[in-house]
């Protein structure tokens, strides 16, 4: 049973949650990031972090680029394509580096695991009795698959590789990370499913309000791993 107090709560975490990734959206529209892939990975990061989002954004976002500026990196972009690029220096303390790298590969395990649970609940599977054994098999191919295409319009332009070594970097980079988030998302779903709340509807308020608790759980996890692969050359320091 889900006590009296928390279904506000879900839902006052939730409106918070979409009001700050709004918010970003805003302010993203008129002055984007130099990385056109994390205006999508920061309201995403906000849908489960709410203010902290927003901070991370202030604090930890690169500096805007203005629509201008935004055009001639494209363009340089393009005039670059098959050369090799020199890595760029970042001024950003190595923490703030690896919570970066964390948001975007946690950007894309929340919209694909976002996907799959509305999948799981508008056809009703389950296996083996269970829903979220059905939510697990849908919910991370569709966030490891998502995740890869995140991390490759990250890592093919920063190092001037086509679209196979691109891909093939991509994996490199986010298999470990991406494991890591699912691993401690639901850790977090089985043991509300299991022992806190079962047979919760995924409708539910609640549920989506564990839902942003797991993913929360799944940064944390996600954190020694984008670190490891930071310090080894193997992703792209944001």
């Amino acid at each position: 049973m889900v006590p009296n107090w928390l279904e506000p709560l879900a839902i006052a975490s939730l409106a918070l949650a979409f009001l700050c990734a709004a918010t970003i959206v805003a302010l993203l529209l008129s002055r984007p990031q130099k990385m056109w892939i994390m205006d999508i990975v920061w309201p995403v990061t906000a849908l489960y972090w709410g203010p902290a989002g927003v901070w991370g954004l202030w604090d930890m976002g690169t500096p805007p680029a203005s629509p201008t500026k935004r055009m001639l990196q494209r363009q340089a972009q393009v005039e670059a394509k098959g050369e090799k690029k020199e890595r760029k220096a970042t001024t950003k303390p190595f923490w703030q580096q690896v919570a970066v790298g964390v948001t975007h590969c946690g950007a894309g395990c929340t919209l694909g695991d976002i996907i799959g649970e509305w999948l799981v609940f508008a056809f009703g599977w389950t296996l083996l009795g269970e829903k979220l054994y059905a939510e697990l098999l849908v919910d991370f191919p569709l966030a490891f698959g998502i995740g890869i295409v995140f991390q490759y319009f990250t890592i093919a332009p920063m190092r001037g590789l086509g679209i196979k070594e691109g891909l093939v970097a991509a994996v490199k980079a986010d298999t470990i990370s991406i494991l890591a988030f699912e691993i401690g998302l639901f850790g977090w779903m089985a043991l509300t499913a299991f022992v806190l709340f079962p047979g919760e509807s995924i409708a539910s308020w609640n549920h989506w309000f564990q839902m942003q608790v797991g993913m929360i759980v799944g940064f944390l996890t996600s954190y020694p791993a984008n670190w490891l692969l930071l310090r080894k050359g193997l992703k792209e320091p944001m």
